[in-house]
Order: structure tokens, then sequence, then C-alpha cells
């Protein structure tokens, strides 16, 4: 079992990690919510993980917790829609979990973000299956308590898996029958958070 602790330096590597993976799919991310929703998920979240990096990298908070619960505050602060409030409230909730512990081990990390995931869950009034970023959320935040690397492949293996779904809650759940065979881009854009996760867990 790992006991390596994680600082203020690895989520703040974290957050640049998810502004660059976020930045080079927010056209795949556009076009996914093209199919069943505004069109804009893209280059929301590329705006709101953008203001993220640049504030972070001028000022770091000095705990963890600190530097999810900045980032949660300033995707609510500038991302449009409804992904801003609900990434926003996933790294808030997550960031005060952790409380103001100047390192954390994994499965801190793992516990504060079910809390976020909870949090996510109570605001949409969604649950996994409703084809949602739950999707893929719930089962790696789930996962991160065995590895990192569970982590991302559950949450990429929770996107595909909305591809067959129904949309029951968002935008999407307007098109009925229609939202079926397209992949949800908010549990796609959630992969994206847990594949960055993976890679600066992983050096």
């Amino acid at each position: 079992m790992s006991t390596q602790a994680y600082g203020a330096a690895f989520a703040v590597r974290w957050m640049d990690g998810v502004a660059a993976a976020v930045e080079r799919e927010a056209g795949r991310l556009t076009d996914l919510d093209a199919a069943i929703g505004d069109a804009d998920h893209g280059a929301n979240l590329k705006r709101g993980f953008a203001a993220v990096a640049e504030a972070l990298a001028k000022e770091p908070p000095a705990t963890p917790g600190a530097v999810l619960v900045t980032a949660g505050g300033l995707l609510i602060a500038t991302v449009g829609g409804a992904s801003g409030p609900l990434y926003g409230t996933l790294l808030r909730r997550a960031g005060k979990a952790l409380g103001e512990a100047d390192e954390v081990s994994r499965a801190e990390l793992a516990d504060a973000l079910s809390a976020g995931v909870a949090a996510v869950g109570r605001l949409g009034g969604a649950v996994p299956g409703d084809k949602t970023m739950l999707d893929a959320l719930a089962p790696a935040a789930e996962a991160l308590r065995e590895s990192f690397a569970a982590a991302r492949s559950a949450a990429e293996a929770g996107a595909l898996a909305t591809v067959p779904l129904r949309a029951r809650k968002g935008r999407a759940s307007y098109l009925g029958e229609r939202s079926v065979g397209h992949q949800d881009p908010g549990a796609t854009s959630s992969a994206l958070l847990f594949a960055a996760l993976e890679e600066v867990a992983a050096g």
C-alpha cells in the first residue's frame, strides 16, 4: 500500500495538466457537445482552466486543499453554463475536505474527491447512469483508492459507457432518444481530469 504524500506543488501540477489537456481536447469536447448540448463545453472549460493555471502560477496556495478550493472558485467565476458550477463544486468541496494539511495521501485524495462527487450529484440532481459527468467521476473517485492508473481507467471507461445511455439530466435530456449514441461531453472532460492526475502522479 502506497504511503506517498502529495503537497501543494503536486496539486498545482495537476491543475496545469488539466488545463493543458482541456486546451488540447477543446475541439473534441465542443464537437461532442454540439451533438447533444450547446457546443460550448470545450471553449468554456478551456477558458476556465487557463484562468486557473494563470492564477496558480502567480500566487500558488500553500496546501493541496487550498489549491483545489482556489481552482474551484475560479471555475465558478469564469466558466459559463452548467460546467462551471459543477466542476467548481467538485474541486471546492474536495479541497475543503482535504482541510489545511500540508500533504495528503492518495487515500485522502480519494475520500476528498468522493465528497466532491457527492456534492456534484446534489447540485445537479443526477446519479451515475443519467449520462452526465458523474458516470466518469463516481467510478474514478472510487478506483483512486486502488491506484491513480485505476482511477484513470475507470473514468475513461465511464465516459465511453455513456454512449448507449439516454440522457436523463442536463440539456441533453431534452433530446430524449436522440441523445442515445453520443458520448457525454461532461463525462469526457471528467476523464481528462483523472488522466492528468495519473500523468502527474507518474512523474
